[in-house]
């Protein structure tokens, strides 16, 4: 009886590579995807670039001008841009529904994009990021500009 657990054989690396392919083959089929496939479809090569390096994208309302980022996910995903970059206020409204994630970043997008008042209308807002800190450390608004260069 000749011992073949200890080898991999060139059958057994093909069998590897199918079960490989089998197994991409199957996740490409999934719902979320197939949602994720679409969303991609209707991003703008910049915006898609972004999605993939960073998990969001932004958009421009088409009533206001105001910019907006999209992150991943399904509800509370969305926050205003200022006029220096910077996150603001924070925006929760979804498609009715039990949505992919893709779907539902694609149902916010066009919504900006398409009639912003209608979809501000029925968001809830939200404050900005917030800071956590440690407990027992001061607020940064605290202390003075030279006391924040010197903490670092």
């Amino acid at each position: 009886m000749s011992r073949r657990s200890g080898r991999v054989g060139s059958w057994t690396l093909r069998g590897l590579a199918v079960a490989g392919l089998y197994k991409a083959a199957k996740e490409e089929k999934t719902v979320q995807a197939r949602a994720l496939r679409l969303l991609r479809s209707w991003l703008s090569p910049q915006q898609r670039v972004e999605f993939e390096r960073k998990g969001y994208f932004d958009v421009v309302g088409c009533d206001t001008g105001k910019r907006y980022r999209i992150r991943r996910g399904t509800s509370g995903n969305v926050n205003e841009i200022d006029e220096y970059g910077r996150l603001g206020m924070g925006l929760c409204f979804v498609p009715l529904g039990g949505l992919a994630q893709g779907d539902v970043m694609l149902a916010q997008k066009i919504a900006l994009e398409t009639d912003e008042a209608r979809a501000l209308s029925i968001a809830n807002s939200f404050p900005g990021p917030i800071r956590w800190r440690r407990p027992g450390s001061r607020p940064l608004e605290g202390r003075t500009m030279l006391e924040r260069l010197h903490s670092r």
